[in-house]
């Protein structure tokens, strides 16, 4: 591995340890979601780094892209109050 290349995982490895500590001792959920989200996608720069594109793709897409949608689209609901269970017995 070049220099340069260990270099930048290095890098990107710290960003994605502060970011994960923003997540955890974050106060505001929206912050720690976006934060989570942003460990997915220095993940997925690093494994395009490391040469795994299909990795770095699917990383992208679902870590960082849907996961990220899905913990807004949940937070949107709860806060709402329109989550109902289903009392159909």
């Amino acid at each position: 591995m070049s220099d340069l290349t260990l270099m930048l995982a290095g890098l990107l490895g710290l960003a994605m340890i502060v970011a994960a500590l923003v997540a955890i001792s974050g106060r505001s959920l929206p912050i720690a979601i976006l934060a989570s989200g942003l460990v997915s996608l220095f993940a997925s720069v690093l494994f395009l780094i490391l040469a795994a594109p299909d990795v770095a793709m699917t990383e992208a897409a679902i870590g960082s892209g849907l996961t990220t949608f899905l913990f807004f689209f949940v937070l949107g609901r709860v806060r709402r109050g329109s989550l109902e269970v289903d009392d159909h017995d």
